[in-house]
């Protein structure tokens, strides 16, 4: 059943741990059957009880799941197999644009904004006991959200978009509960909603967001809260419409107890308007990072949301890490006021990039997706070989099995550093990479 790998331990947390790192090795595939827990109980010699209570932790950390009779198994993608090392190993003289990084030139300088918070952090030091979140950085924010039409309500800091999701699930579901989230989507959120121990149902996206009726259908089985990426979208730069906004809204008037989680992944790199669904629901968040614009290194997201969602939060934030460091916060404050980034420059930049390879691409039959931010899109027949084909002509893209679950297959290219003399020669061997493969003739 097992192959070569012997279970070990005899507390339930040896046991837990043996499991989990056979998984997180490759020495326990996906998809395969633990044994019963009474046989592995006999087997090392303990109460099948404590073997028990380790298969209870494991299917809470996203490890394994439990199918009544039918027993135990290593989850497809169990969230120790982190999606992150779903990539592919770039050799030397091969062009990278599978990262999702930002474009470094596009990105603000640094130094002067942190030395004006640390000269004023020199002035009015920070000591234990004062606001968690400073009061120009919430004036700010608050400002920009109200010109958004985003809901009035509290606001938090934490240190970046699923730092704040993590929070927000942990505030309102318990392990076993599902969240409804995109499919394809962000490949790091695939793996930490089955690590909290939490169930997902996946939701169709097209270029205007997530699909009405599939939030619908994931809704009406169950799913306890909702995750929805207004712009930019990762992978597929799907960017929320007010068409879809509308249709959306009224599929959530119908459950109002849904917890509903909105990122605004494409904060001050995309030119299209922002139409929050926030408010419709009981219980609410919204988070903006300043990773993608000013730089992935801050590690800096506002929240805001209803007030039991954002209190939960920031109790819970007070007896960990306390609070983000409020010379990180002085800093934003400082890149934001300053106006040291032109945000439509910015956005025009990344627009040019994606319609240039997306244009490209339709010249050569090839269909490709990508309405906002960094990347885009491609549907292929074959996901594997055409990241094969293309690492062999000189390009390394992402491979979609990192942002899917029941979507269907594609491959993903970060366009932000993507030069326009590059532009046809990547577009002509995605181009090759999607056609049938060469037939060999055998004498």
């Amino acid at each position: 059943m097992l192959g070569e790998y012997r279970i070990e331990g005899r507390r339930a947390s040896e046991i837990a741990a043996s499991v989990e790192s056979a998984v997180g090795a490759g020495e326990l595939a996906p998809g395969q059957l633990l044994p019963p827990m009474r046989e592995l109980a006999v087997q090392l010699g303990v109460n099948p009880n404590t073997v028990a209570a380790a298969y209870r932790t494991l299917r809470e950390r996203g490890v394994i799941e439990t199918a009544g009779r039918r027993g135990s198994r290593v989850r497809s993608k169990p969230a120790t197999t982190g999606r992150e090392y779903i990539r592919v190993e770039v050799p030397e003289g091969v062009r990278n644009v599978a990262n999702g990084n930002p474009d470094p030139a596009l990105l603000p300088p640094l130094a002067p904004a942190f030395a004006a918070a640390a000269e004023q952090g020199d002035r009015e030091p920070v000591l234990y006991g004062e606001a968690t979140v400073d009061p120009e950085l919430a004036r700010l924010t608050r400002e920009a959200l109200d010109a958004d039409g985003v809901p009035e309500g509290p606001l938090a800091v934490a240190s970046g978009s699923l730092d704040v999701v993590e929070r927000v699930l942990a505030a309102h579901l318990k392990p076993g509960d599902t969240v409804a989230v995109e499919d394809p989507g962000w490949g790091s959120l695939l793996d930490l909603v089955p690590a909290l121990g939490l169930r997902v149902a996946p939701m169709g996206v097209d270029d205007e967001g997530p699909r009405a009726d599939d939030v619908r259908r994931a809704l009406e089985s169950g799913a306890r809260a909702l995750i929805i990426t207004d712009r930019a979208q990762n992978p597929t730069g799907a960017s929320v419409t007010a068409t879809r906004a509308r249709a959306l809204r009224a599929v959530l008037e119908d459950h109002p107890d849904i917890f509903l989680i909105e990122d605004d992944h494409g904060h001050g790199i995309v030119d299209l308007p922002l139409h929050p669904l926030a408010g419709v629901t009981r219980h609410w968040a919204f988070v903006r990072s300043v990773a993608k614009a000013y730089g992935p290194d801050l590690r800096l997201a506002v929240l805001t949301g209803d007030e039991v969602t954002v209190d939960r939060v920031h109790g819970r934030h007070c007896l960990g890490p306390g609070w983000v460091s409020r010379l990180t916060q002085r800093a934003v404050v400082h890149l934001w006021s300053e106006g040291v980034l032109d945000t439509a420059e910015v956005a025009a930049a990344y627009r040019e990039r994606r319609d240039r390879l997306i244009g490209a691409l339709a010249e050569r039959g090839v269909e490709a997706h990508g309405r906002s931010g960094l990347n885009v899109w491609i549907p292929v027949p074959d996901e594997t070989g055409a990241v094969s084909r293309l690492l062999h002509a000189g390009w390394a893209v992402a491979p979609g099995a990192r942002f899917r679950m029941s979507a269907p297959q594609g491959i993903r290219v970060t366009v932000s550093t993507l030069a326009t003399t590059e532009v046809p020669h990547l577009a002509d061997a995605i181009a090759r990479a999607l056609g049938p493969s060469p037939t060999r003739s055998h004498v």
